[in-house]
């Protein structure tokens, strides 16, 4: 999951072809082979000249609109699978998570792409975070959705090696869904209890720089491998 930007096509680059000059007969192949050329680079440097050859600040701005057309997708540190009627705790989760803790980036399910299927962004969601959050709240059972959200997380968790442990329930402050109506595959996982004394050190344990580092390596060598299949 990430957003990523398409690559510059350089034949939509217009050049602006002027008339030719006229030659005298008299002269040399030569001579005319070279002022053609001249021509040629002269009126249509969009295509003749390389960036080297540009002046330094047309050079810088091509440079900057490569590093911009090239910039890769982020591998996010969590998103927060959530009711619709939760958006604004999701949204109060994530920038705690984010502002006091420095787990960031993060996304919460209501910022994903919208004109996309549901599955596809659960799959990219899912597949492109390091652990995914289940905010746990009154609302969360009543939406079937959320139902088919964590037990799609779960198997990804179990079908995955690499992404064992990385599914975490949260109970947060506002309306947290009761221990004995949490479906029983949630409440075999330990889960984040915001209200409990030790909630930081439950971020600090479960929300691991180098499992995250892990993870991305993993992330980025699968990407490049679909890249190169379907280049091929």
């Amino acid at each position: 999951m990430g957003i990523g930007k398409s690559k510059m096509d350089p034949c939509h680059l217009s050049v602006p072809w002027g008339k030719s000059q006229s030659v005298d007969p008299s002269q040399s192949r030569h001579t005319l082979d070279s002022k053609q050329s001249e021509d040629i680079c002269l009126r249509g440097d969009a295509v003749c000249s390389s960036p080297a050859e540009m002046p330094a600040g047309e050079q810088e701005g091509v440079e900057e609109r490569l590093e911009e057309d090239t910039e890769e997708e982020v591998f996010l540190k969590f998103v927060i699978l959530h009711a619709e009627e939760d958006t604004g705790e999701a949204l109060r989760v994530q920038s705690l998570l984010e502002n006091d803790f420095g787990i960031k980036p993060g996304i919460i399910f209501a910022e994903m792409p919208c004109g996309r299927q549901h599955l596809q962004n659960l799959d990219d969601a899912v597949n492109g975070s390091a652990w995914t959050i289940l905010l746990l709240t009154e609302n969360f059972l009543r939406d079937t959705w959320c139902k088919f959200q964590f037990y799609s997380s779960l198997m990804n968790s179990v079908n995955r090696q690499h992404k064992y442990n990385s599914v975490i329930p949260m109970r947060p402050l506002n309306k947290p869904l009761p221990r004995e109506r949490t479906p029983f595959a949630l409440r075999t996982i330990n889960a984040l209890e915001e209200e409990s004394h030790g909630f930081p050190t439950q971020v600090e344990r479960i929300f691991q720089e180098s499992v995250y580092r892990i993870q991305q390596a993993i992330w980025k060598e699968t990407r490049n491998t679909v890249q190169r299949q379907s280049v091929a």
